[in-house]
């Protein structure tokens, strides 16, 4: 049974987010393609590392690489050659000799310890020392970072370049990703008008498009843009079902509240079906999701505040099931409340604010202005998510609340 809040019809959003992780299932089909390529992808399977990391003992810094036994009673060893980032010194090191070393060379053989350059003095080719550090100083052992047959970067992570730099260091060049997922973006309303055309009475410039588009651009998917669809039940219909069977994921801006024109909870019972369509957050309670023929669909409202939080709070944790990710929920910080935040109890509320550290290194949060779903300045000019949970009343000045940053 689905567990519902006190306002009547609504889901809370962890068991709305619970609820779509749980019936949907990641892409199978994956690829292999060049690590160059990979930023963004999601790893099919498990990057396993066919070497030591580092491959050799080596340096941790500029000195003389030496046998710590040599050092124990003498204090003066004889300089016999260089070793350098690439070019080692091939010879073993005999007792009572040293080794010129620069940081990252193998240690030679024979050698078991480095002294830094600077506890040295050189006399022709005597090396004299005056500090004598202990067995092992400044050697990096081989596998230190990584050994052979290590899981290097788990399956479901998808690559940041920290990871695209931690596959290199261990020479592989190609990986395993799953596909991209298939992404269809719908917009519905008489009201809407595209950017550049001149406005009729009553219009409004259609923006939730562009806001969905950017943010769908850090997610790896294929994005089939099907414009802007009038309220007109068998034109949205034809729409529906085009992308339905096209794509992996269908999203629509508008048309799911519960207006005369608000078609698309009808086209769905008629094409697919409805998991839910109501839930416990602020902004963006007719929230909508389902399956549209072979796609899930994610219906966000029209209104482009509540559009912008319902797809970062509810679409993205679809988007990285879909693509294989592994979900993490997004952390919070805690800030304090540097006046007094006003909440209703019944829905988790997002309000979009600003959080800033004072001259003694503590952190607070301030609303951005007003915080209706229509006014999409409160997020252009925030820097955070204040997240209010859903029984929270009024935040007083001082006390904590959870932020996420953008």
């Amino acid at each position: 049974m689905i567990e519902t809040c006190d306002t009547p019809g609504l889901l809370p959003i962890q068991s709305a987010i619970s609820n779509m992780l749980k019936q949907i299932i990641s892409v199978l089909e994956s690829e292999h393609i060049e690590l160059g390529e990979s930023l963004g992808r999601v790893l099919a399977e498990n990057v396993v590392s066919q070497i030591n990391v580092p491959p050799n003992d080596n340096s941790a810094m500029d000195g003389y690489a030496v046998r710590y036994e040599d050092l124990i009673d003498n204090n003066q060893l004889k300089l016999v050659g260089t070793a350098l980032a690439g070019t080692p010194f091939k010879n073993k090191v005999l007792a009572g000799q040293c080794i010129r070393i620069m940081t990252g060379a193998v240690i030679p053989q024979g050698t078991d310890s480095v002294v830094m350059q600077e506890n040295t003095d050189i006399k022709s080719d005597v090396v004299v020392f005056k500090q004598i550090p202990e067995c092992g100083n400044s050697v990096r052992r081989a596998g230190e970072d990584i050994q052979q047959g290590n899981v290097v970067v788990t399956k479901g992570t998808r690559l940041t370049p920290a990871y695209l730099a931690l596959i290199a260091s261990v020479g592989i060049v190609e990986v395993s990703v799953f596909r991209h997922i298939k992404v269809g973006l719908i917009a519905t309303g008489d009201e809407l008008t595209p950017p550049g055309q001149p406005l009729s009475d009553g219009a409004i410039y259609e923006s939730n498009r562009y806001a969905i588009s950017a943010l769908l651009k850090t997610f790896p998917v294929v994005l089939f843009d099907f414009g802007i669809v009038k309220d007109n039940k068998e034109d949205l219909k034809a729409v529906f079902e085009q992308a339905g069977n096209h794509c992996d994921l269908v999203l629509s801006c508008g048309g799911v509240s519960v207006g005369d024109a608000d078609y698309v909870k009808e086209i769905l019972d008629d094409l697919g079906s409805i998991s839910f369509w109501k839930v416990a957050i602020k902004p963006g309670k007719p929230f909508a999701f389902g399956q549209l023929g072979n796609a899930w669909f994610c219906g966000l409202p029209g209104n482009p505040v509540s559009s912008y939080v319902t797809f970062e709070q509810l679409v993205t944790p679809v988007l990285q099931k879909l693509s294989g990710q592994t979900y993490l929920p997004t952390p919070y910080f805690v800030a304090k409340a540097a006046c007094l935040i006003k909440k209703r109890p019944g829905r988790t509320d997002y309000q979009r604010g600003i959080f800033y550290r004072d001259e003694h290194g503590k952190l607070w949060v301030k609303p951005n202005g007003k915080q209706g779903s229509g006014i999409m300045s409160s997020i252009a000019h925030a820097n955070c998510y204040m997240v209010l949970e859903q029984n929270a009343d009024d935040v007083q000045q001082g006390e904590a609340v959870n932020i996420q940053p953008f």
